[in-house]
């Protein structure tokens, strides 16, 4: 049977961690380390469950399937299902919230810190408008320029990143202070929903089907050691992002005695770059920022814009999509960091939960004989109490149906209120499975 070598193996690994590794994630961790002060490590631990945690599993998923996870879910759950959620994935991590926030994100930490107030909209509008035009450009040809960039980049933002660090762990700006008060109370809840922010569950699918693709071109197709890798290079990846999130927070949780409360971690990375290395610090972070989220809007956009084009059978056209997804991006970008995290999170409060539902049935799928009613009434559930979540994070009152769920759903008032009837669903399906007809038996597939 063939097999990879070590390096091979380390490589698919740090492939599949560069992948993962978006620089618009800088962001969260240190902001997460702020808010939570004294209780970081509980509040890092639910940040590192869905951030890197999660993702892992999903890869793991896409492992088990072979690569061919996007017409499984049509099989165990249902066609029109799988659809919806694959054009709800690619518009979350496209032109609705992951490509806005490449731009975002740029400016925030690259350019904000030189430019006056007063001159801050116009200088985000002419930023942005540069940026998503160059990704534009870069996009039309993604397999080339970007590529050779990312390659070069993120080595050079690690390096950034670890200086930057150590200089943060020998000499802090300051002990660590009291947390806000929703981390007073449920640190690990709070970091498990700040994880969501990454979005990187969100794109398993597609970046789970790169890791098989590239063990595959190895001439490896047992479905048993296809999974192995899936899960060493996943190892791999997780170890070095909790790594790094870990720092991160630490570095937010010790800037709060020397800046206080930011508005968004850009401000905290910039920040804190400037107090260690000066204007100097300042000036590297953003050449570096700037280039590293363009090749991750560059690569996002083409991957959007490539989707739609094959679900209309080519009807609509690669380059109009990609500039529609551009313009849109820059549109929604200049809203600001600040109110586009704020934007997604009731959202990505809805998405996740059915995601993150989707992948651990997915990976016990063995365990139900891959009954379908198990799928579909476990997701129905999930669905159904995430919504309300979801406006309840959105801060649209329904108060009558928010207490009645409270006071009958655990951790509903956590936003985790879909756990619960996730196991429930999956109960009744397995039940309903039982007494129905010969022709829903299992389908006995991996």
């Amino acid at each position: 049977m063939k097999k990879m070598s070590t390096m091979e193996i380390i490589s698919l690994g740090l492939m599949l961690f560069s992948i993962f590794f978006g620089a618009g994630n800088l962001i969260f961790p240190p902001a997460l380390g702020q808010a939570a002060g004294t209780n970081i490590l509980p509040a890092i631990a639910g940040f590192l469950l869905t951030g890197v945690g999660l993702p892992l599993l999903g890869v793991l998923a896409i492992g088990i399937s072979g690569g061919e996870y996007a017409k499984l879910i049509a099989k165990r759950v249902h066609p029109k299902f799988a659809l919806m959620l694959l054009v709800i994935l690619n518009l979350t991590v496209g032109p609705l919230f992951a490509v806005p926030r490449t731009g975002t994100v740029a400016f925030e930490v690259g350019i904000r810190s030189f430019i006056s107030p007063d001159s801050a909209v116009v200088g985000q509008f002419i930023y942005t408008l540069l940026f998503f035009g160059a990704t534009y450009l870069l996009a039309l040809n993604p397999s080339k320029i970007a590529d050779r960039l990312g390659k070069i980049l993120t080595p050079i933002l690690l390096l950034f990143l670890g200086i930057l660090l150590a200089q943060v762990f020998y000499a802090p700006l300051g002990d660590l202070q009291m947390s806000l008060p929703n981390y007073q109370t449920t640190p690990f809840v709070q970091g498990f929903k700040e994880g969501y922010l990454t979005m990187d569950l969100l794109a398993f699918i597609s970046i789970g089907a790169i890791v098989v693709n590239s063990i595959k071109e190895k001439n490896i197709t047992n479905p048993v050691e296809i999974t192995k890798l899936c899960t060493i290079a996943g190892l791999i990846s997780a170890f070095l992002m909790s790594a790094i999130y870990i720092s991160l927070a630490y570095l937010g949780a010790t800037s709060v005695a020397a800046f206080g409360q930011a508005e968004n971690g850009g401000v905290i990375l910039t920040n804190v770059a400037s107090v260690y290395f000066g204007q100097i610090g300042n000036i590297i972070l953003a050449v570096i920022i700037t280039f590293a989220c363009l090749t991750t809007s560059c690569g996002l956009s083409s991957s959007c814009a490539t989707f739609f084009s094959e679900l209309s059978n080519g009807r609509l056209k690669y380059k109009p999509l990609l500039f529609v997804i551009n313009l849109f991006s820059m549109v929604v970008g200049n809203f600001g960091l600040t109110k586009l995290i704020t934007v997604s999170v009731p959202f990505l409060v809805t998405l996740y939960p059915v995601v993150i539902v989707l992948v651990l049935l997915s990976l016990l799928h063995r365990l139900f004989q891959g009954r379908k009613t198990v799928y579909q009434y476990s997701l129905f559930l999930t669905l159904l109490i995430s919504i309300f979540g979801g406006l309840q994070a959105a801060n649209i009152p329904l108060p009558a149906i928010n207490q009645f769920l409270g006071d009958y759903i655990p951790l509903y008032q956590a936003n985790l209120g879909w756990f619960v009837p996730a196991i429930l669903g999956a109960v009744i399906g397995y039940v309903v499975s039982l007494v129905q007809s010969e022709e829903n038996e299992p389908e006995c597939e991996v």
